[in-house]
């Protein structure tokens, strides 16, 4: 019997993205491995109810609909512990706001079959496919900041060459249950962005390697899933999970330069808000340190 893959997709909101995304993963070459696990983070929209409708009878669909908001993470570790509790040992984390090549996943498959590492593809928007989002990924040498590799550059075949690379982009994430035994699930305190830096950090700690897979292709509607960067949430988060993630993994002098890094970015950026009138936005800022600081974790204003 061939081996199982669950495709775990995280809703919130998602009715836009949900159908072509999943149409995209049953036209795979290796359909006949997939069973597609939806895990619903407590939509507002009727994007649940659409689900049910067009997919709930679905023999490889399952859909799980949580009774809160968990986050990314949280839904995450949802959709791996139910794919594990039914033996399947393999598991893609998949943006709903994306759509995949029809060799994408057999692709990624045989990469981790060869390589036995958390397996990354080649990323290029969905409105300009022949334009990288991300090949790929490694850190800073010095903070520790994560870089997408070949970010907005033409795909010109630069990044055809498969191999070992530091960050694995949350967007598209193959893994298993032998990697979740060494690097765990991921950290639910986070609960949006950060969580895949703190993953691919982790994993480095833990002894797990991340290998990009050039010849598996995933097209992102960037921040679809998200709603775009310039809401005060995301400032939130990004403030907080970014102080979170460092105190987690850096030490010493490192950690020093780095929050220096941090205070210079996170006071230009309010201080640019607060000349364009973003009053919101700099007070979200403000609010995400001071919540990293009284240890306050998870969701925001729960």
């Amino acid at each position: 019997m061939k081996e199982k893959i669950s495709v775990i997709l995280v809703n919130y909101n998602g009715r836009e993205f949900n159908d072509k995304c999943i149409a995209s993963i049953l036209n795979s070459t290796i359909k006949e491995q997939l069973h597609i696990l939806i895990v619903d983070n407590a939509s507002t929209d009727d994007s649940l109810d659409r689900l049910r409708k067009s997919w709930g009878s679905h023999v490889q669909v399952d859909i799980v609909s949580l009774e809160k908001n968990y986050g990314f993470a949280g839904a995450c570790n949802v959709g791996i512990r139910w794919s594990a509790n039914r033996n399947i040992n393999y598991y893609l984390l998949l943006n709903n706001d994306t759509e995949i090549e029809s060799d994408a996943i057999e692709k990624l498959y045989s990469c981790y079959k060869n390589k036995k590492a958390i397996i990354v593809p080649k990323i290029l928007y969905a409105d300009k496919k022949n334009k990288i989002w991300c090949a790929g990924g490694n850190f800073t040498s010095v903070i520790k900041k994560p870089e997408q590799r070949g970010l907005n550059e033409a795909d010109k075949g630069q990044y055809e060459k498969g191999g070992y690379c530091g960050f694995a982009n949350g967007c598209c994430i193959f893994l298993s249950d032998k990697i979740i035994s060494k690097a765990g699930l991921m950290n639910e305190k986070f609960f949006l962005y950060y969580e895949d830096t703190e993953y691919s950090l982790r994993a480095k700690e833990s002894g797990v390697k991340i290998w990009y897979c050039p010849k598996a292709i995933v097209y992102h509607k960037v921040n679809g899933s998200t709603k775009g960067n310039q809401k005060p949430d995301n400032a939130y988060y990004i403030t907080r999970n970014w102080l979170l993630c460092s105190r987690m993994h850096m030490r010493g002098w490192r950690y020093g330069l780095f929050l220096l890094y941090f205070l210079l970015n996170r006071g230009a950026w309010t201080g640019i808000w607060m000349m364009q009138g973003k009053f919101s936005m700099a007070g979200a800022v403000l609010e995400g340190f001071k919540d990293f600081r009284l240890g306050k974790m998870g969701k925001w204003r729960d």
